[in-house]
Parts: structure tokens; sequence; C-alpha cells
């Protein structure tokens, strides 16, 4: 049996962040609407409030990233890249994205687009690799 590369299990671990992103703010609409009135067809959903946007904003930045990182990281695998740099460019991504969650997620002002930037940063080093 072949062993995982630490990119790839970076990578898994950054889709279980995106499916717990994506988990939260569905949740929370479920407590607060009911499961009956989540579970339709959501026509008459009541406005949700400003913390569950905020959490699906998150959400759906997290994908955002998630296009962009993963077909680097599969990239990098298919073609044999694997060294510190691209390690390191996955665990910065990861890493950012998951302190850039918190901050997301409690509205912390100004440091927010830091912790976006060190996740760009780590797919940047990725991207770097592969064009190297």
């Amino acid at each position: 049996m072949t062993e995982t590369s630490a990119e790839l299990q970076l990578l898994v671990w950054s889709v279980i962040l995106t499916f717990v992103l994506i988990l939260v703010p569905a949740t929370q609409s479920v407590l607060t609407n009911g499961l009956k009135v989540m579970a339709g067809p959501r026509d008459a959903v009541p406005e949700p409030s400003v913390t569950n946007k905020r959490l699906r904003r998150l959400a759906a930045n997290m994908i955002e990233n998630m296009v962009l990182f993963t077909p680097l990281v599969l990239a990098a695998a298919a073609a044999g890249i694997s060294n510190h740099w691209t390690v390191l460019g996955c665990q910065l991504f990861l890493g950012g994205r998951v302190v850039h969650a918190f901050v997301y997620a409690f509205g912390v002002p100004w440091i927010r687009p830091l912790f976006w930037a060190v996740a760009a940063t780590g797919m940047g080093m990725i991207a770097w690799q592969l064009l190297a």
C-alpha cells in the first residue's frame, strides 16, 4: 500500500474543514427555523440572522478557495512534485484557512484579510513549484 503524500493529506483536512464550515450555518438554520422548514423547498424561510449570513459567507469563501487549492494540489501530485515548498504551501493554506474561519466567524475586523493572504501565499508556493 502506498503512503498518501503530506499534500494530499492536507487536502483531505481542507475538505473536512470545508464540510464543517458548510455544516455550521446549515445546522444553525435547522435549529432556528426547524427541520420541517429546512427540509422542505425553503420557499418561505425567514431572513437569516446576521451571524448566519456571516457563516454562510465564510462557507462560500472557503469553497471559492478550494476551487483554486484543490487543482494545484492534484496537479502537483499528478506531476510527482512533492517537496518542502509544496508541503509548506499546503500547511500555510490549511493553517491560514483555519484561523481565517475563526476570525471571520467572530467578526474580527482588519486581520481577516491577513489570514486569507497566508492561505493565498500557500497556494502561490504550490503554483511556483508547478511552474519551476
